[in-house]
């Protein structure tokens, strides 16, 4: 039987999976009726983003597996790279 993250990228070209990622840093903030949280991974220079609808707990120091998306996000009219995270689990 093939996990969920083998399924995701079989039938979504664009998604990348990686394991064992350390987390330096959470940051979960009210959009309406979402908490978006915004991860920081160790080796990697762009933020990861999800929504949830309720706060979670901070998984800063953490490593998780995550799979995501590359994106672009325009913020005060720069374009800033972001990844988007379809799915994430605590290692």
């Amino acid at each position: 039987m093939q996990s969920d993250p083998e399924k995701l990228l079989k039938r979504h070209a664009k998604l990348v999976h990686s394991d064992m990622l350390k987390v330096v840093s959470h940051v979960q903030r009210d959009e309406g009726e979402w908490i978006i949280n915004t991860l920081m991974v160790e080796g990697h220079e762009v933020p990861f983003s999800y929504k949830r609808k309720r706060r979670y707990k901070n998984i800063a120091g953490q490593q998780v597996n995550l799979t995501y998306y590359p994106g672009i996000k325009i913020v005060a009219g720069i374009e800033l790279e972001v990844m988007n995270v379809v799915r994430i689990k605590v290692a």
